[in-house]
């Protein structure tokens, strides 16, 4: 047995006998003078029809017997010829009746060429290659893909995740980005405004745009108060002006307001303890500050002098003049049933 192209085994008998061609795993017979078994693979393959997925349906040999074309009816004794469906024909019939067309070159593929065959489809081997790269395919593994040939290397690529920035595909090893759902080449992620790189940089989306930090800042941050300084965290607002935590502070003792209890005074900011010391009026019935915290928050003033509303009585009788008639005597309080006994 001599095996051509790993594809085909012959098998001789005794002399005058028919010898048999095995392409794939169908045996057909083909006429032929007994020869030397080192000579029968060099008669027998010139024209074998490689196949990725059955046997070929035809052979191809030397007609020793008296036979005629199919086709023309030219004799056939001691030529080449094609035996398909059971009957004979010279080569040049065989290409213009039932040679299969090539799917890449469009050509009828000869006897004498070697055929790659998928799927009901048809190649010229030189014509079966990765129709990204072009690399030659007739002896190698392949993929079909959206009735499309790759090599391997092709359909990683066609598989890998395609980068947003330049649409090519991101491969194994390449360092890269992801966004909900979106990915890039590190290289790739750029600032929508300066056009610089970010990478694995902090960024601040907009839209379908990025921004790194500075000119998300210069674009789009709102500016402190106080520093006028872009408030990229953490900031506060206050009478819909922006501020920084840490520059809204007490104009006396720097201690930081947000989230704590606080009064304004002609546009400056006091914390509680530092408007009772220093701004706020004192009560001048209890000699305490006046705060409009807590208890006491409704105030009561008259000829410039002010009282919690809980400090303001009758001198005498003591009761509350708060929201009442009252008669002012001598910078005193009183009720006007006191004040008659003045």
């Amino acid at each position: 047995m001599y095996v051509h192209n790993g594809a085909a085994a012959l098998s001789a008998g005794p002399r005058g006998q028919w010898l048999q061609v095995r392409l794939g795993t169908r045996w057909r017979s083909h006429g032929l003078p007994q020869t030397c078994r080192p000579c029968l693979p060099l008669m027998l393959f010139p024209g074998q029809k490689r196949s990725c997925s059955g046997p070929s349906s035809y052979k191809v040999g030397t007609m020793a017997e008296k036979f005629d074309c199919h086709y023309c009816r030219d004799p056939l004794q001691g030529k080449k010829y094609v035996q398909k469906d059971g009957h004979h024909c010279c080569l040049k019939c065989f290409d213009k009746f039932c040679a299969n067309t090539c799917v890449e070159c469009r050509k009828p593929i000869g006897a004498d060429s070697k055929e790659v065959h998928y799927k009901n489809r048809y190649w010229h081997d030189t014509c079966f290659r990765c129709s990204k790269c072009l690399h030659p395919l007739a002896n190698e593994t392949f993929m079909a893909k959206d009735n499309k040939i790759l090599c391997n290397k092709c359909t990683t690529r066609e598989d890998s995740p395609k980068c947003k920035g330049c649409f090519k595909p991101i491969v194994a090893g390449d360092q890269n980005v992801e966004y909900k759902g979106t990915v890039w080449h590190k290289d790739c992620f750029t600032c929508s405004n300066c056009k610089q790189v970010i990478g694995t940089g902090s960024f601040f989306p907009k839209g379908e745009d990025f921004y790194c930090v500075t000119c998300h800042e210069t674009k789009f941050a709102k500016h402190c108060v106080k520093c006028n300084k872009a408030i990229t965290s953490g900031g506060i607002t206050y009478q819909d002006q922006p501020w920084h935590a840490e520059c809204f502070v007490c104009v006396t003792c720097s201690k930081k307001l947000a989230g704590q209890r606080f009064t304004a005074v002609e546009d400056q900011y006091y914390c509680v303890d530092c408007y009772k010391n220093f701004v706020a009026k004192k009560c001048a019935g209890c000699k305490n500050p006046i705060t409009g915290f807590g208890k006491g928050s409704s105030v009561v003033a008259y000829e410039g002098q002010s009282w919690h509303d809980y400090c303001f009585h009758c001198k005498k009788c003591s009761v509350n003049l708060a929201n009442k008639r009252f008669v002012f005597h001598q910078e005193q309080v009183y009720c006007p049933d006191c004040a008659k006994k003045l």
